[in-house]
């Protein structure tokens, strides 16, 4: 869990001999009144705006700790009262409220990297491609070339290698190269998400209680 510095960020000003001086990106410091005032202006916005912002960062990341030790709790509780494990397999839980309006979800996504033997799978795949030729459906390859191109950062493509695993191919040799795929998969660790619902009566659509700055 991240936890950021106190929220008062100053005003990036010192007074030097009764003068005041505003502090610069190269480490130096110049007289105020040599700042242009839209300079000035944009310094004030953005110290007001992160200020408002770290603060409520922090407010975030305390919800979270709470949130994940209440439920830590609770487990506690099941476990010593049932012997029971609370959540699926993975560690996934769907909690309600008695009268059904309210509904929490922690949910444990898996990082997954692969191994050598997606390069197995890729010359699998285009032996595939290069046989049906023609007859190859258009969808597929652009499907199988997204798959295999890396992203920016060099990573392969997850998303469309999901999705080749979700065709049905009956070709022996697509057969093999998902296999190939399926065995090149790492589980390198993991991320617990938490997600909130509302809704205003019990047979209604579930709202989401939106804590993200970027969704909100």
């Amino acid at each position: 869990m991240t936890f950021y510095p106190p929220a008062e960020i100053g005003d990036g000003t010192k007074t030097i001999d009764g003068k005041v001086w505003m502090n610069t990106a190269d480490g130096g410091a110049l007289p105020r009144e040599l700042v242009k005032p839209l300079d000035i202006l944009k310094d004030e916005t953005v110290r007001r705006v992160m200020s408002h912002g770290i603060a409520l960062s922090q407010q975030v990341s305390r919800f979270l700790c709470h949130t994940f030790e209440d439920i830590g709790s609770l487990e506690g509780l099941m476990a010593q009262e049932y012997g029971a494990r609370l959540g699926g397999k993975k560690g996934n839980i769907t909690l309600y409220t008695v009268d059904g309006l309210y509904k929490l979800e922690v949910r444990v996504q898996e990082r997954i990297d692969f191994g050598p033997e997606l390069q197995v799978a890729k010359v699998l795949v285009d032996e595939c491609l290069n046989e049906w030729s023609a007859s190859a459906r258009p969808e597929i390859r652009a499907i199988v070339t997204r798959a295999f191109n890396t992203d920016q950062a060099g990573k392969i493509n997850r998303g469309e290698i999901f999705t080749l695993l979700r065709l049905e191919i009956e070709d022996p040799r697509w057969q093999q190269a998902m296999r190939a795929v399926r065995d090149a998969m790492i589980i390198v660790g993991s991320k617990t998400y938490v997600r909130m619902w509302m809704r205003d009566r019990h047979d209604g659509p579930w709202q989401s209680v939106t804590v993200d700055l970027a969704k909100a």
